[in-house]
């Protein structure tokens, strides 16, 4: 319906050859069609009048062919159009155009290996014909935009849908509760037939949803908003007070061009609607009207002088200010290309989104997203699958504040006709979750985690019983986490979370060492019978390093111990070696020496079991002490040997937590 304005004004085909009195006749008729740009009928003309000429008459039906293409072109039946220029290209019609409309017609049925050849051989013959170029891309990429879809969730509005074609959804402003619609269903207001399409003319319908959510039945709008010629389109102020809508008259002589109309609401009412004046201009087309979202612009489509080709998308002032009062701004080459820029409409972030067919897509209309970085620069972009797909997509509403809502399209309809579709882009969330707790113990549900982020974030948030915590964070930032509890030493976790878009979690978590008690440092290991730290020991050796720099005013015990196998002087004098060799490695990498100690314990202090530890070594209770006389009671020569393991340890004791305060 509206789509078909970039068919305005049309270019009649001038007279034809003389052929056969009856197929004459039905030509003249098409003409006439045509001339009031009823493609439809037009159509159906040229049709009988191609069967009425012969084979033979080569060049003649080229033309009729030809001519029956571009109805079918106009009035959106690509599976009709791709027969007619094949036709025509066949019978020798001599404009190459036909083989790039063919192209374009192939492209939106969906057939990309066909349309890409037809590409081509157009542009052989046209090789700068930037729409040619642009559509070879599409026919290239579309197969590849298919696979690999967005993240956007597609399915069809059955509650919405009737039997025939509806389209250009609105929500009444920021209400949810009532969704506008354009249908051309069997109880739209006039009778006619549309010449364009073969529908019926279009009406404003209104779905209400219950309490439940649920949207009801579909509804005419009971006013003068609808009349006896094709209205639709509806855009509405935040409001909801105004709405703007389009209105194709028709006339059976003269060619009518849609206009832009405003109608207030009082209470549940809509006033007569008035039209809007934008420009004198009687012989333009202005359609497809939205409201910016500050309510100051009203953008629009239009064949207005001054454009870049085709329909281009325009804005009007609305608002109060009278040094801008009736001013018409082209929205730029950015926006609008040699193609046909239609239906704009405003996402949640104030997005422009629009349909066109003047850039790389996936065949018909395809929805694209506008981002303006300044006054005079716009980011365009091809929103991808599913919600483009090779039909016509158009007509985009958005519930406020929301990536979700309805569009239109008329793909896999045979007949062509429109349909809506919900879609939802699920929203970009990223969390953050773990868990703080003592090392070797159990949760810590005292602590405070504080936080940091290079984006200004500075924060601090507790945890939950269990010890647990969830925090949301945002794509693309740096955060420093310290994880703190009285009677504990800080430890801190670092995290980027990336520029993923979807739902993504990380996890960091705490193991806060006492103050109180021994803390064993894990995986140390000392080459056979020696005092020499191995290369695996250093993950865990830097790792302590950092936890003294993030607590600089501790001082702690290195005790190293062993198993009782062995005398006790060499034991106590291996430990003693073993101790050092840390306290060494630490001074190495930056640790005051004054802030440490070296302490062998060789068998003297063999190991108490936690609780912990017994949930892990079953065989073992808290309480439990590793003597020599426990393990050789052991049945198990691997729970001794395990037991022995456990002995053979290296242990930090904080022995001061005052260290330089008082310098």
């Amino acid at each position: 319906m509206y789509r078909y304005l970039k068919y305005i004004p049309m270019i009649v085909v001038s007279a034809l050859l003389l052929i056969s009195c009856g197929a004459d006749k039905h030509i003249k008729k098409g003409d006439n069609y045509v001339a009031i740009m009823e493609y439809y009928e037009a159509a159906r003309e040229y049709k009988k009048a191609y069967r009425k000429i012969t084979p033979k008459e080569r060049k003649k039906r080229g033309v009729v062919a030809w001519k029956m293409a571009e109805c079918y072109r106009k009035s959106n039946s690509p599976v009709f159009a791709v027969g007619a220029y094949q036709n025509a290209i066949r019978y020798g019609y001599p404009d190459s155009l036909a083989l790039l409309y063919l192209a374009d017609a192939q492209l939106e049925k969906g057939d990309y290996k066909a349309s890409q050849k037809s590409y081509e051989a157009f542009l052989e013959k046209a090789p700068e014909n930037r729409m040619a170029q642009i559509g070879l891309q599409s026919a290239r990429q579309s197969q590849e935009w298919k696979m690999n879809p967005t993240r956007y969730i597609v399915s069809k509005a059955k509650e919405l849908n009737g039997q025939r074609s509806d389209y250009c959804p609105a929500f009444v402003g920021e209400d949810t509760t009532m969704i506008v619609t354009t249908s051309t269903r069997k109880d739209a207001t006039g009778d006619d037939i549309s010449g364009i399409t073969g529908q019926e003319f279009a009406d404003l319908f209104l779905t209400k949803r219950d309490e439940k959510g649920k949207w009801q039945k579909t509804e005419r709008i009971e006013s003068e908003v609808n009349s006896e010629y094709e209205d639709g389109a509806p855009t509405f102020t935040r409001d909801g007070g105004v709405m703007y809508f389009t209105r194709c008259t028709s006339d059976p002589q003269y060619p009518k061009y849609a206009a832009i109309y405003r109608s207030t609401r009082s209470d549940a009412a809509w006033g007569k609607p008035e039209p809007v004046n934008i420009s004198n201009d009687t012989l333009t087309a202005f359609a497809h009207p939205a409201v910016s979202p500050d309510g100051n612009w009203l953008y629009f489509t239009s064949t207005m002088t001054g454009g870049y080709g085709g329909l281009d998308l325009w804005r009007y002032y609305i608002g109060s200010s009278k040094a801008l009062e009736g001013i018409v701004e082209n929205l730029g080459s950015d926006i609008n290309t040699e193609g046909d820029e239609q239906f704009p409409s405003f996402g949640p972030k104030g997005e422009l989104f629009f349909s066109s067919d003047g850039y790389p897509g996936m065949g018909g209309l395809d929805i694209y997203c506008a981002v303006q970085k300044n006054d005079s620069i716009w980011n365009v972009s091809n929103i991808g699958a599913p919600v483009n797909s090779n039909g016509d997509d158009f007509g985009m509403t958005f519930a406020p504040g929301l990536y979700r809502g309805y569009f239109s399209s008329n793909r896999g309809d045979a007949r062509g006709w429109d349909h809506l579709y919900s879609f939802m882009l699920p929203e970009t969330v990223h969390m953050l979750h773990g868990w703080i707790y003592e090392k070797d113990g159990y949760e810590l549900p005292e602590a405070i985690i504080y936080m940091i982020g290079n984006d200004g974030t500075n924060t601090s948030f507790g945890v939950m019983k269990d010890g647990s915590y969830k925090v949301r964070v945002t794509p693309g930032v740096e955060y420093v986490m310290l994880g703190t509890c009285k009677g504990y030493l800080n430890t801190m976790q670092e995290l980027k979370a990336d520029s993923t878009e979807g739902y993504k979690e990380y996890q960091r978590d705490f193991a806060l060492p006492s103050i109180t008690r021994p803390v064993l440092i894990d995986n140390i290991f000392y080459e056979f019978d020696k005092a020499t730290l191995t290369a695996e020991s250093t993950a865990s050796l830097d790792e302590l390093v950092k936890l003294l720099e993030l607590n600089p005013n501790v001082t702690i015990e290195l005790g190293a111990h062993c198993d009782y196998r062995g005398t006790d002087k060499y034991n106590e004098k291996l430990s003693q070696a073993r101790a050092e060799s840390v306290v060494a490695y630490l001074i190495e990498n930056g640790i005051e020496k004054e802030r440490l100690t070296a302490k062998g314990y060789g068998e003297s202090k063999p190991k108490e079991i936690t609780k912990k530890m017994a949930e892990k070594y079953t065989y073992l209770k808290e309480g439990d002490i590793l003597t020599e006389a426990f393990i050789d009671a052991l049945e198990s020569e691997e729970q001794q040997e395990e037991c022995h393991q456990l002995n053979r340890r290296t242990e930090f004791q904080v022995l001061r937590t005052t260290y330089g305060l008082y310098k």
